[in-house]
């Protein structure tokens, strides 16, 4: 975090716990952030406030302090003692993100964290929700599947938090948000926090129907990018993206980049290429499982993997420190994805790279999305000197390497039994 990105609000002047200035001092955590200077005051007094900040400014901080400040000063809800607060967020990596924080802040609160996401440890998250949280993290879909399992309930929430809104409507979890936010104490009876990068009319609507009488707070509404972000597009034909982005990789030292494209599909064979022109590169897509996309973050935060090849849903609620640069490969469709997927940079306060390439199939996204930033994406000339000599994967590589939906990786060897069928095809 750079000083410049700071304001001059010390943490140390709130009406803080002591358990949370010492976790603070320890982290490093000195000087608020605007998002985070300009929320504390409003919700540790105990009022519900709508933020939006740009994407990497320290809102997961400002809703995690509140949230451990009010249930250290506030008695559990008699005969309702689990969980107290619920935090929901639309992706399972942005949940474990959220639940890494909380531990880290509340190491000396004395609370108790849950966490409960899907695709993998049902078991582990349900006994861990048996035995009792304060605050419970989580994604829509298993929360409701606990929740209807009368794991918990939802009487005693003191707490509630809504990070990436927004997103909670495009990848279709609303009805399931709004099926918990029903089965809470009233409005008026609990703290509410929501927050988002982007603040549609939906998003003000769900403010306005689940939280009582919320603070807008906005920080630089009308700038949709950080300012530390490096943004450049360069007008390519189709042919020309694979050694323009090989090229780029080589010669500019991205230490830890994200290639975004539009399918699965292209990302599993964008991987393919760059592993054979000698760049370790793995995919994050839906279809990986999510043990191994765990790992695969990991491994790319660690710096053991330089390249991660995704798909949106990697453009949201990912908290990776340092990525040098962000390609889309494939310029989105949506305008509100290419303020999320660049976002991935320039984090805390430092700079970073974004690189589009325009190519014959996606160059018509562009327009939209200029009019959307409402400014011009400078244009980068292109030179022989960026393209690199590729070498085209065997077909062999392709046969044993390619991921078909819904299908496992074929394991080396001469060849693989299909599956069993299990019925006609519709």
């Amino acid at each position: 975090m750079t000083d410049n990105y700071l304001t001059k609000i010390d943490f140390s002047g709130f009406d803080l716990p002591q358990p949370l200035l010492q976790s603070l001092a320890e982290l490093g955590f000195t000087h608020c952030t605007p998002i985070q200077a300009d929320t504390l005051p409003i919700v540790l007094s105990g009022r519900d406030v709508a933020g939006q900040a740009q994407t990497g400014t320290g809102k997961t901080i400002a809703f995690l302090l509140a949230t451990f400040a009010h249930l250290l000063r506030h008695l559990p809800v008699a005969g309702h003692p689990s969980p107290r607060a619920l935090i929901m967020a639309p992706t399972r990596e942005l949940a474990i993100q959220i639940h890494k924080d909380a531990e880290e802040l509340g190491r000396y609160s004395g609370l108790r964290l849950g966490l409960a996401y899907g695709g993998t440890g049902y078991d582990t998250q349900r006994t861990n929700l048996t035995e009792g949280v304060d605050i419970l993290i989580g994604t829509p879909g298993r929360l409701i599947d606990y929740q209807k399992q009368q794991i918990f309930d939802l009487k005693g929430i003191q707490v509630m938090v809504l990070d990436e809104a927004d997103r909670m409507f495009d990848l279709g979890f609303i009805t399931d948000v709004r099926f918990m936010l029903r089965r809470m104490p009233l409005p008026q009876k609990r703290l509410n926090m929501l927050f988002s990068a982007t603040l549609p009319w939906r998003v003000y609507e769900l403010a306005y129907e689940h939280m009582h009488e919320a603070h807008l707070i906005q920080i630089a509404p009308d700038r949709k990018t950080v300012a530390q972000v490096r943004q450049c597009v360069y007008y390519t034909a189709n042919e020309e993206k694979l050694p323009l982005l090989v090229g780029m990789l080589r010669t500019m030292d991205p230490r830890r980049s994200i290639v975004f494209v539009n399918t699965k599909a292209e990302a599993e064979k964008l991987r393919i290429h760059l592993v054979t022109n000698h760049i370790r590169a793995a995919v994050l897509s839906g279809d990986v499982p999510q043990i191994k996309r765990t790992k695969l973050l990991d491994q790319f935060q660690r710096g053991d993997l330089p390249v991660l090849v995704a798909t949106d849903v990697a453009a949201r609620g990912l908290h990776i420190p340092d990525v040098s640069h962000v390609f889309n490969y494939d310029l989105p469709q949506d305008p509100e994805d290419y303020v999320h997927r660049i976002g991935r940079t320039a984090r805390a306060g430092a700079s970073g790279d974004a690189i589009s390439f325009a190519c014959e199939r996606y160059s018509f996204s562009l327009p939209e999305i200029e009019a959307f930033l409402n400014f011009k994406i400078p244009s980068g000339q292109l030179s022989p000197d960026l393209f690199a000599k590729t070498i085209a994967p065997s077909a062999e590589a392709l046969r044993r390497h390619y991921v078909r939906p819904g299908r496992d990786r074929a394991p080396p060897g001469p060849s693989r039994s299909p599956p069993p069928r299990r019925g006609r095809r519709p």
